[in-house]
């Protein structure tokens, strides 16, 4: 079925006179708004003109462009069609003759050239449209497109485009892309549940294996191209993550020559510099980029505990607890890829990918016992983190003359390796003085993640409105966590009870199928299903006692379904409306699973859960989207139903009134909501875009007699303006609401950004001033717990005021190159801990 959907960007997605519009002279400004008209009727024939539309820099496909067939001379149209979603058009029933075909969309140089249509089917092949852009010596401004996009299947914000970005890291962008939080400790959520699998490059990566919100730290916003949220992924990507997918794209050029570019920033709350050089002629193209940061965190928290009365109710102070400290860390992240066209329909693919990453810190706390046995003793805490990962991909693609069809073979392995240690001293009281020293503590923990992929599909074409795609996959994950405690004051001494030995494996085995066709030329359906298989073995052992572990071996049916219907007439502008349903899994993952007793707090011990087992996830969406007059509305509502759901579980036990933390399958987790977003031009040097997400959040344990529900909501703003000479201001924030926890509730939070950049260099260079969080130092996230022997509140003081200055420079010269199709791996099957931790903590 032909994809009208992109008529409905007829106005103010049009940039020259075509098929859709009236003849008019050509206009210098791409986002001028031309009048639609009705297209003339065509002369009737058998011929047939078919293409495909493709980005001449970024090498994807030109969605919704629009295709104009004009007579040989003169500007009025005879037919026309636009692009789907892979760039393809195709005009029917057209007489033999000579003829002109233009192709026009929003930020691209119009192109126009000759045809001969005959009574079969003229292939223009691939068409590459140029960004509407100015060159400047050696190096090419490409045209600009909106920071927020939708698509069919998903949104994707441009962080190219957006300015406040500058300097920054993977964390401040994606506390702006629509329907993703991200809070003050770096945990990223989607549409409220943290069951989300992050991709860099659609590929998992061992820089995300043990931490998201870590590895977001280390990956500079300046190499970021875009991320794309995929809230209801099909039946070809992984079942697991049940709120979805997010997948960042490093910036990669595929052009012909030599160029690169080089930054720097610098800040109150993180400095960077970064370098980035590629190569391409003819078959052989070379991609590189590296990137070295240090960031400076200072932060202070507090917490109060009363003990409820089991006869009463009356709540009695049991704890009190306040400490400040601070964190200094930083590291490095580089990127090496090859790629080779040996012969024509065939590609081959290398990358590697590696990061390094530290922290240190000292954290003083002064713990007030009341209950049950009054004491009173200070902590200081000095903690040490190494962190180091790499990723070696390869790839295979077969593509064929007919349009669509294409196999791929893909392997990849991936290594991470984390040394975790600490050294702490107690002392009585407030002091922190030698003499009033009476306990000291060490610990060191090595974890390792090993991870090996291997994967093939193979699409196949059945008509222009059918295609079936098909896969396998294998992913074996082998993970260990070796964790030591020393103990005592003078000498210390080794503490088997505490330390611990723990392996634990993984094996996913999978196989999938979807099929899309289109019904009409007004619906269209994509089926699909996919069939997991997983194998988990854990061993633990304490030092002196028998082993324990876990075991688990089951296999799930995982079906998805879509609908896409277009009301109207298909050559108008109007909108699309998308039905769709997945069901999805949640694995837990060593995190959760470790039962390894963390007690470096002795008041407040955390644990995992050898005998939980995976959360099963129904999802259904209803989303509408539709164009006026170069503006965007996009409309979804949305449901998920989670059975066997993974919460954290506390209590309090009254005996000694240690708070003990773990994590229980509590019964159900339903969530229901609405989100929207906007895009708008108000005038053609301002843009506007926003997004509201408002969801009903129930969470139901029977069995440990345990409920909690309440509205939940966040929203954001980002607003650009253009003025003369280079120069651009930009602002965005964005606000949270108080977070339902199975529990109690966390509390809501704001952050706000704003950046002034100025064009140098003739537009070669730009110099960007950037201000986050500017009107107060720190954010609360503070929480409450409300539990039935005990009530918790918790303030945690986020230093998030920063002020930097970024410089880059591009340089290389560059011409178009034809681009080829190449895939990438896609992991998106592990469910994450609490601050995107998989580790041992």
């Amino acid at each position: 079925m032909k994809h009208y959907l992109p008529l409905l960007v007829a106005g103010g997605l049009l940039t020259t006179p075509s098929w859709a519009q009236a003849p008019a002279a050509p206009t210098t400004n791409p986002g001028a708004a031309p009048k639609p008209l009705a297209v003339p009727a065509a002369p009737k024939g058998t011929g047939r003109l078919t293409g495909t539309v493709l980005d001449a820099t970024t090498s994807k496909p030109v969605e919704f462009a629009t295709v104009a067939l004009l007579p040989t001379t003169g500007n009025t149209p005879i037919d026309g069609a636009v692009c789907d979603d892979r760039g393809r058009f195709v005009l029917k029933s057209l007489a033999a003759g000579a003829y002109r075909v233009q192709i026009s969309f929003i930020g691209y140089v119009t192109r126009t050239q000759d045809v001969t249509i005959t009574d079969g089917t003229a292939d223009l092949g691939t068409v590459q449209l140029t960004s509407a852009a100015q060159k400047l010596g050696e190096v090419t401004v490409t045209g600009e497109r909106d920071v927020v996009e939708t698509k069919p299947d998903r949104i994707v914000y441009n962080a190219d485009r957006d300015l406040t970005n500058a300097g920054g890291t993977a964390a401040d962008v994606l506390r702006k892309v629509p329907l993703v939080n991200v809070d003050p400790d770096g945990n990223v959520e989607l549409r409220g549940t943290s069951n989300v699998r992050v991709l860099i490059n659609n590929k998992p990566s061992g820089i995300v294996a043990s931490s998201v919100a870590d590895a977001m730290k280390q990956i500079p916003a300046d190499q970021i191209k875009s991320v794309e949220v995929i809230t209801t992924p099909s039946a070809k990507y992984d079942a697991e993550g049940t709120g979805g997918i997010i997948n960042i794209i490093l910036k990669k050029n595929n052009l012909e020559g030599v160029n690169g570019s080089l930054g720097l920033a610098g800040g109150t709350r993180s400095s960077n510099g970064n370098a980035s050089l590629n190569y391409r002629k003819g078959k052989v193209g070379l991609t590189s980029s590296v990137s070295g940061f240090m960031f400076y965190s200072p932060n202070r928290n507090d917490l109060t505990r009363f003990q409820k009365d089991p006869v009463t109710g009356r709540e009695a102070k049991a704890l009190e607890q306040a400490g400040d400290g601070n964190t200094l860390g930083g590291g490095g992240f580089g990127r090496l890829g090859f790629d080779y066209d040996p012969a024509q329909y065939h590609n081959l693919t290398l990358s590697v990918q590696g990061n390094l990453f530290a922290n240190q810190g000292n954290y003083t706390q002064f713990n007030n016992v009341v209950l049950p046995d009054p004491e009173q003793f200070t902590r200081d805490t000095d903690r040490r983190f190494h962190t180091q990962s790499y990723d070696v991909s390869g790839a295979y693609t077969r593509t064929f003359e007919q349009k669509r069809r294409e196999w791929s073979v893909l392997a990849q392995h991936t290594r991470n390796r984390n040394e975790q240690e600490y050294t702490l001293d107690q002392f009585a009281g407030r002091s922190t003085t030698a003499a009033d020293k009476n306990y000291r503590e060490e610990s060191t923990n090595l974890s390792k993640n090993l991870e090996t992929t291997l994967q093939t599909d193979y699409a196949h074409p059945f008509s222009e409105t059918a295609l079936l795609e098909t896969g396998a996959k294998a992913i074996l994950r082998r993970v260990s966590s070796d964790y030591d405690i020393y103990s005592g004051l003078n000498p210390l001494r080794y503490d088997p009870n505490r330390s611990n030995l723990f392996d634990y494996s993984q094996d996913v085995l999978s196989g999938y199928g979807t099929y899309g066709f289109s019904a009409s030329k007004k619906v269209s359906f994509k089926l699909g299903a996919r069939v997991e298989n997983t194998r988990i073995s854990g061993s633990f052992q304490q030092r002196i006692t028998e082993n324990s572990g876990v075991s688990q071996n089951y296999t799930n049916l995982l079906p998805n379904l879509s609908m896409s219907y277009q009301p109207g007439d298909p050559k108008k502008p109007g909108q699309t409306l998308r039905l769709a349903y997945s069901r999805r899994i949640q694995r837990p993952q060593i995190f959760y699973l470790n039962p390894f007793v963390n007690a470096s707090d002795p008041r407040n011990i955390s644990f995992g859960n050898p005998e939980l087992e995976p959360e099963l996830t129904d999802s259904y969406e209803v989303n509408y989207t539709t164009f006026i007059k170069g503006s965007v509305l996009n409309l979804s509502t949305y449901a998920r139903r989670t059975g066997n759901a993974i919460e954290t579980y506390r209590e309090v036990d009254a005996a000694t009134g240690v708070n003990k933390q773990t994590f229980r399958n509590i019964g159900r987790n339903a969530t229901y909501g609405i989100s929207l977003f906007g895009s708008v031009k108000p005038v053609p040097k301002w843009d506007l875009s926003g997004n509201i997400n408002v969801y009903y959040v129930s969470l139901k344990s029977p069995s440990l007699g345990l409920s909690n529900d309440g509205v939940m909501y966040n929203l954001n703003l980002n607003s650009a303006y253009k003025f003369e000479k280079g120069l651009s201001l930009q602002f965005f924030g964005g606000l949270n609401s108080p977070r339902i926890q199975l529990q109690g509730q966390q509390a809501a939070w704001t952050f706000y950004s704003l950046g002034l950049r100025k064009n140098l260099l003739k537009d070669k260079a730009d110099l960007t001033l950037n201000a986050d969080n500017f009107l107060s130092a720190t954010r609360n996230l503070n929480s409450v717990l409300d539990a039935q022997n005990f009530r918790q509140e918790s303030n945690n003081y986020i230093y998030l005021r920063g002020v930097r200055l970024a410089f880059s420079y591009r340089f290389g010269k560059v011409s178009a190159q034809p681009p080829k199709r190449r895939k990438g791996i896609q992991n998106d099957d592990a469910k994450q801990g609490e601050g995107g931790q998989q580790g041992q903590q």
